[in-house]
């Protein structure tokens, strides 16, 4: 009785002791996860949660985003996952995104993971015409995103019509102009096969070198009015604050860069921009709803944060990724390198296998033909000899019956004739024998000289025959001399294997030591890859404009947006780049102090 009751005491207290859960789920640009979570579990904890299982390390980038009431808002880190204002129905979905941008891809991102949700991230805002991109940039970062996917261009896989299924123009820029698909996939292609060589990572990377000088990456804009009520657009990003015309969004009214600002604060829907020069007007504007105040002032933190951070020294988790990234990076050269050798090698030696096999051909061809000739030789040979024993006995006959005709013709001088008759008859019997011993005679002599000639031509055919039998043996040793090459090229195709095999038997106990002049080496390559880059980007505008001359014939002008028109306009006038904003910030000393009030975060009920 104790027993049962004690057993029933321990199940009830280990039924108390199981923590309450509920489903999320998780999705990415490319995945979705789902994971059981504590009631009690707060925003970090399930952020850390979708980082480890991603392998993220640079988590400062990304949020967990969620939607209410057509309102975007981020998972607060600090907060019950529960206490947001999320669908109580499971499984609780969240969007796990990038919220702050960084001002230079390629010196900021350093896992490849980052890269790759960058990537995705911004080719769905570009193709979904979030961040406005104009065609002849499209049809560029089109071309880098099939090489991600589909590696080098090769014309015997990547045949006509390879693109019609994908999804890589904004659908503005294909409706901007009179081109078929086909049109499109082949300009694509041209700029394609220009990126042989890149892996997909680094494909992705020149993808968001080229994204973030778009004007409109990076920025979220929140619909706002000025004190007399105009209707304006803050656009908020890595590199400050800017008022837009609700109807532009490519370039700033006016912009207000982090360095500059010395405060930011909101007082209900009011929010305040300080100017660090006191000779500036203080900026102030209202937004619609205390949630959007709440999110423009966590994009502001957020960006600022990572704006002062970039002008510091690195932490040390940073310098270790970076330090990580480089030997990746030269692992993974390497590997390109060896891999590029033993294609390299490879193809030598299947074309040396080739070219054995086609002179092999040559030759089996060469003595089909000499035995060929050989055969006919011969039978003429034999011809020539059976007519010529012929032509032999037909003179010998015929010597023989002029040999007789003339004894015919002595006996019949010899012979007495006594009558007349007799006489004329037989003068003309001996005229007769005369005529036909000389035809026999003429007759014997012409046999004669044919046998003679048919004896001369049999003498050719058998010196005839004795060359083709020696050109028979020179081909004979030729052969052997291309046989004794193909064993060469089968010992090399072996070595290969060998070679092979070792590289991939081994690869469990590869490693890499990375010596002094190893890195020294592979510094001095980065260099040289650099300056080769740079040569590139001199050509790339050029090409760029000619690919915009190009197609500019085929624009439809009726079907411009304001978009277009804005930026034909902007680049008319020449306006600045986001590139060269970025180089003017970095250049600049930042302002050193908190910009931010800091009674802003108990302004209002928290949610």
């Amino acid at each position: 009785m104790a027993g049962a009751i004690a057993s029933r005491m321990s199940f009830s207290s280990l039924k108390r002791k199981q923590p309450k859960t509920f489903t999320v789920r998780i999705i990415t640009m490319d995945a979705e996860m789902e994971f059981n979570c504590e009631v009690k579990w707060k925003g970090k904890d399930l952020f850390d949660l979708v980082c480890r299982t991603l392998g993220l390390r640079e988590t400062w980038f990304f949020g967990l985003q969620y939607m209410i009431k057509d309102t975007m808002a981020w998972l607060k880190m600090d907060k019950k996952v529960l206490d947001h204002d999320v669908p109580k129905e499971e499984p609780v979905t969240f969007h796990f995104l990038a919220k702050f941008y960084p001002e230079n891809a390629e010196e900021e991102l350093v896992q490849e993971i980052t890269q790759h949700l960058f990537f995705l991230q911004v080719k769905k805002q570009i193709l979904d015409e979030k961040i406005y991109c104009p065609p002849e940039a499209s049809v560029l970062l089109a071309s880098y995103a099939v090489q991600a996917k589909y590696g080098d261009y090769d014309p015997g896989v990547h045949k006509r019509g390879f693109l019609a299924q994908e999804e890589l123009l904004p659908k503005r820029v294909i409706n901007l102009y009179q081109m078929t698909p086909e049109m499109w996939e082949e300009r694509i292609t041209a700029w394609y096969g220009q990126h042989r060589g890149r892996a997909r990572d680094e494909a992705e990377m020149e993808y968001l070198k080229i994204a973030q000088d778009l004007e409109m990456y990076g920025v979220n804009y929140f619909a706002i009015r000025n004190k007399k009520g105009t209707e304006l657009l803050l656009g908020v990003d890595a590199l400050g604050l800017h008022i837009y015309d609700p109807e532009n969004k490519l370039t700033p009214k006016i912009s207000f860069p982090w360095n500059e600002i010395r405060n930011v604060s909101y007082s209900d829907k009011e929010f305040t921009i300080k100017p660090l020069d006191k000779k500036i007007d203080v900026f102030k504007f209202n937004s619609s709803k205390l949630r959007v105040n709440k999110l423009i002032l966590q994009l502001c933190i957020g960006n600022h944060d990572l704006f002062m951070r970039r002008r510091k020294a690195d932490s040390l988790e940073v310098q270790q990724m970076k330090a990580q990234a480089r030997e990746e990076k030269a692992r993974k050269q390497m590997e390109r390198q060896r891999l590029a050798r033993e294609k390299q090698m490879r193809e030598e030696a299947e074309r040396t296998r080739d070219e054995l096999e086609r002179r092999l051909l040559q030759l089996k061809e060469e003595a089909t033909m000499a035995n060929e000739a050989l055969m006919r030789s011969e039978e003429t040979a034999d011809l020539l000899a059976e007519k010529a024993q012929i032509t032999e006995e037909e003179a010998k006959l015929l010597a023989q019956k002029a040999a007789e005709a003339e004894q015919e013709m002595q006996r019949i001088k010899a012979t007495a004739i006594r009558t007349e008759e007799e006489k004329r008859l037989m003068e003309q019997k001996v005229l007769e024998a005369e005529m036909l011993a000389l035809k026999m005679a003429e007759e014997s002599e012409r046999r004669a000289k044919e046998a003679d000639q048919l004896k001369q031509d049999l003498q050719e055919a058998r010196n005839s025959e004795r060359r083709a039998k020696q050109k028979l043996l020179e081909i004979n040793s030729k052969s052997s001399y291309t046989q004794a090459m193909n064993s060469s090229a089968a010992a090399l195709s072996a070595d290969m294997a060998a070679y092979n095999s070792l590289g991939s038997g081994g690869s469990e106990s590869l490693s890499f030591d990375f010596k002094d002049t190893d890195m020294k080496r592979l510094s001095m390559e980065i260099e040289k890859e650099k300056v080769e880059y740079m040569e590139k980007s001199k050509n790339l505008q050029e090409q760029l404009n000619e690919l915009k001359t190009e197609i500019e014939a085929l624009k439809l002008k009726e079907r411009e947006t304001a978009m277009d028109i804005m930026h034909s306009d902007s680049n008319d006038r020449g306006g600045a780049t986001k590139h060269s904003t970025i180089k003017k910030l970095t250049l600049q000393t930042p302002n050193p102090g908190w910009p931010f009030s800091r009674n802003v975060r108990t302004l209002g009920p928290e949610r």
